[in-house]
């Protein structure tokens, strides 16, 4: 269950991420030139409408059409979102992720039907007017079916979040937010639900909260505060550098395990979230565009001209609740285990990871804490492949995978291994050619499923992985052959 509902947040995300730079794009002009902006400019501010009203929603169909049937699923995607966009007087970012998906399969499932019967030499003509009428007639349903259906839906959040608003009951909000994100579901809650109903807000009235109650970094500053303070063996020692990547860099994955090594410490992520919105509705605050990576400097860039020192005394504030429950939980009630044990107790648990297909590595754990088969991968007639290709994989591609792969690159340059690439990816478009995936034990079956025929390493921490020094020596072994 646990893994569809990754599958569909990852979904809904990934729409929305590779456009990331957009939404930022639209937040900069809102910010700077709308009536409260900073330089306030009349004809400058008459790209907000048109930017959130038809660019974001028509980039969202776009990506979602494309990953569902390539470049022409894309197109026809981005024609029948058309539809819900003049049907409707608010941003149809719902029905550019409905529409834009639905559309690309409804052609893809077209292409197969008449794929053997179209005459040699007429496939462009068949596919070029297929593709048009197909999507008309797709714009004229949306407009009349699919946008009643959207505005509808919106009602519906909009009176939920209207609820807690007016009962000042947003910060209940971290209740579902913060555990949520441990199981790695943090981009689609924030990009999938969240960001919708902030740009329909910041439409509004120039600036949203919603924006805030994921991106907010101050829950997991506390919990890896807390590691540092009382943690123990390798889980203490990486925790300091895991602070910089996480509050700087904005990759809140990266304190994940540490939520996992002992599960009661998401009572500090909630109450320190809770107390970060409560502070943050309690000044006003809120932020232009998606603050994406969560860094505080990324937040501190979105932010609306009035909201710093709110946002400033939330995030602090969520930081410093998150680590005074933290530091008795790891003091009296935490269990003497390291990120090692933590992950050999993950990998026990998900069995699911174990029996993939060959050429996917088995995780069997052993006693003594480090599994010995992690870095140990599958032979062909008695001699090892040799490798030129390795992706660390993580749900959007961009964050915690990135830093993985600069680890791993300096540890092949301090090696001497040349002609190794290493590259980062999302876990759900492994590339083919790749031959070995790196990715957090969570996103195993997923990984397995994107390249079946690539070696795969399950990790739990992708900055400090004992796994990297056992990948390390098995390529020098193989380059050595």
């Amino acid at each position: 269950m646990k893994e569809k509902v990754q599958v569909f947040g990852r979904f809904l995300s990934g729409m929305v991420m590779p456009n990331i730079g957009a939404f930022i794009a639209w937040g900069l002009i809102t910010a700077l030139f709308i009536e409260t902006g900073w330089f306030p400019n009349e004809t400058f501010a008459k790209l907000v409408t048109p930017m959130s009203s038809m660019l974001l929603p028509l980039l969202i169909a776009y990506t979602g059409g494309e990953v569902v049937a390539g470049k022409r699923g894309g197109v026809i995607g981005a024609i029948a979102t058309m539809g819900v966009i003049v049907g409707s007087d608010i941003p149809m970012f719902i029905g550019a992720m409905i529409v834009g998906p639905l559309s690309a399969w409804i052609l893809k499932k077209f292409d197969q039907a008449i794929e053997r019967h179209t005459p040699a030499g007429f496939e462009m003509l068949v596919n070029n007017f297929s593709l048009g009428i197909i999507g008309a007639i797709l714009a004229l349903l949306a407009m009349k079916g699919i946008t009643p259906l959207v505005n509808g839906l919106n009602e519906a959040m909009r009176a939920g979040v209207g609820f807690f608003v007016d009962h000042s009951l947003l910060p209940l909000t971290s209740v579902f937010i913060e555990p949520a994100k441990v199981l790695f579901l943090n981009n689609a809650i924030n990009h999938g639900i969240l960001s919708p109903m902030g740009i329909q807000q910041v439409e509004e009235v120039g600036k949203s909260i919603f924006f805030l109650l994921e991106a907010n970094p101050g829950p997991g500053l506390g919990v890896l505060l807390a590691y540092c303070i009382a943690g123990k063996g390798s889980a203490k020692s990486s925790a300091p550098g895991a602070v910089i990547i996480h509050f700087f860099g904005g990759i809140h994955e990266i304190y994940f395990p540490y939520i996992l090594m002992n599960p009661l410490l998401i009572l500090s992520t909630i109450a320190g979230g809770a107390s970060g919105i409560f502070l943050f509705n309690l000044f006003g605050v809120g932020l232009t565009a998606p603050a994406s990576p969560g860094s505080i400097l990324a937040i501190l860039m979105m932010a609306e001209r009035h909201s710093y020192l709110g946002l400033v005394v939330g995030v602090v504030v969520s930081a410093a609740v998150s680590l005074l429950i933290s530091l008795p939980i790891l003091k009296f009630m935490g269990k003497d285990t390291s990120l090692e044990e933590a992950q050999q107790k993950k990998d026990a648990m998900k069995q699911a990871s174990k029996g993939m297909d060959s050429g996917v590595a088995k995780a069997d754990v052993k006693e003594d804490g480090l599994e010995e088969t992690a870095g140990k991968y599958v032979e062909e007639n008695g001699k090892a492949e040799k490798i030129r290709k390795i992706a660390f994989a993580c749900d959007a591609g961009m964050g915690s995978s990135a830093m993985g792969a600069t680890v791993l690159k300096k540890k092949l340059a301090a090696a001497g291994l040349q002609g190794i690439e290493v590259i980062h990816t999302p876990v759900s478009s492994i590339p083919k050619d790749v031959q070995i995936v790196v990715t957090h034990q969570e996103l195993g079956e997923r990984a397995a499923h994107s390249n079946p025929n690539a070696e795969l390493v399950l990790i739990t921490n992708f900055l400090a992985a004992p796994e990297y020094e056992i990948l390390v020596e098995d390529l020098k072994r193989r380059a050595a052959q």
